[in-house]
């Protein structure tokens, strides 16, 4: 019976960590939306590691905290629009890797258009909390005929 009860509080207490961990995640990617919105080099540069790497819908391929954050800002001057990313799912690989999917959205780009997209974001536990280790979007493929 006292093994049961042990059982019982360890998955207990597994499940509030991973509730926890999975509302910092997607604190996490809010963050990145809302500094990236406002331009903030410093809060961008803040929620990635040093290593990160992007890999955007046109192919090119970021790689390092400064190009990462370079390619961002960049980005979001020349298109314009308002960003948003509605995370749709929180998956651990372990304890202290997440990748969070979500669907990205352009709306009001400089050309006028909406863009839609799937983003999938790898985040890891860092001492300072969680981080994007990477951060993959990808432009919707028309349906095969």
């Amino acid at each position: 019976m006292l093994r049961m009860l042990i059982l019982a509080l360890s998955a207990a207490a597994l499940l509030c960590a991973q509730s926890t961990n999975e509302a910092a995640v997607r604190d996490v990617v809010a963050r990145y939306v809302a500094a990236r919105e406002h331009s903030d080099e410093k809060a961008i540069a803040a929620l990635f590691t040093a290593d990160a790497d992007q890999l955007v819908s046109s192919g090119e391929w970021r790689k390092g905290r400064p190009e990462v954050v370079r390619g961002t800002l960049a980005s979001s001057q020349t298109t314009g629009g308002t960003r948003t990313i509605t995370v749709e799912s929180v998956r651990f690989l372990s304890p202290d890797v997440a990748i969070a999917d979500g669907r990205y959205e352009i709306a009001g780009m400089a050309s006028g258009q909406t863009r839609r997209m799937w983003t999938t974001l790898i985040l890891r536990h860092t001492p300072e909390g969680w981080r994007i280790a990477a951060i993959r979007n990808m432009l919707p493929a028309p349906p095969a005929r």
